[in-house]
């Protein structure tokens, strides 16, 4: 984290501080926040530039950011638990997590079972791919073909968008977004439908791999932290902290660092 960040982020505290004191009146997550001066967050670690692991095996990102932002402003420890995306709602609903903060999109699906703090990101599914005229395509018609093999993150939206938008296809579900972005590269798929995020980041590492992706997204997607719906202190807490960073300028400053300034691609693997 920045020095500039990090000195924003404290000057914000005082006012967190005193407006937003944690209550004694605690429900399970904060009350094991409380006792245990810890804050688990759960992460995927493979969602570059939310959260990614390092060429020294760090984590570092813009969940990565906002995860020590929370911890800082709740004064106990981060605890970061990196495991598959497809199991960090499950993590959550069995209390092995306070939280997941991993690029996650609010969906009416997942919002049956957890509440969402945010949103504090807008999204979009784009896709990436070698084949040029695909990657100026603006419709997902023009992928909906028998004999298309297109590739998406198990258990994240990208899969319920292509079995719905382009069901012709043949949909491979994949664990991280490496093996996704080596199958394309390697000719095993024809596309790998991502955030687009990944799909820029995908081009970017890759500079002579033929890669492409779209200039607009095909979708909007609001991102938002997903917690327990049966602590709505805990809940009223974070939505606190997360409008005082918004109103601060902490989240402005996550978002120039993470997504206008590509030096941190040097870090990566």
């Amino acid at each position: 984290m920045s020095k500039s960040i990090k000195q924003l982020m404290l000057g914000t505290l005082v006012t967190l501080a005193t407006c937003f004191p944690i209550n004694s009146m605690a429900g399970d997550t904060l009350q094991r926040v409380v006792d245990f001066k810890v804050l688990k967050v759960g992460m995927s670690a493979n969602q570059a530039p939310m959260t990614m692991t390092d060429r020294e095996g760090g984590l570092m990102g813009f969940d990565v950011d906002l995860a020590q932002a929370l911890a800082l402003a709740m004064n106990v420890q981060l605890e970061i638990k990196t495991m598959p995306f497809g199991k960090l709602m499950s993590a959550l609903e069995e209390d092995k997590i306070d939280m997941v903060l991993s690029n996650m999109s609010i969906t009416p699906e997942r919002t049956e079972l957890v509440s969402f703090v945010g949103p504090y990101m807008m999204s979009g599914k784009s896709i990436l791919t070698k084949d040029s005229v695909l990657g100026e395509i603006s419709s997902t018609e023009e992928f909906n073909r028998k004999n298309f093999t297109v590739l998406a993150l198990s258990n994240s939206t990208s899969v319920s968008f292509v079995r719905s938008a382009a069901p012709d296809a043949t949909l491979i579900e994949i664990t991280n977004y490496d093996e996704g972005v080596d199958m394309i590269i390697n000719g095993k798929a024809d596309a790998l439908v991502a955030d687009m995020t990944q799909c820029v980041l995908a081009v970017m590492r890759h500079p002579t791999a033929g890669l492409t992706t779209l200039k607009k997204p095909l979708t909007i997607e609001p991102i938002g932290i997903a917690v327990s719906k049966d602590d709505p202190q805990f809940y009223n807490l974070v939505d606190n902290y997360l409008r005082a960073y918004e109103k601060t300028g902490v989240l402005t400053k996550l978002r120039k660092k993470w997504f206008e300034d590509n030096s941190w691609v040097a870090a990566l693997p």
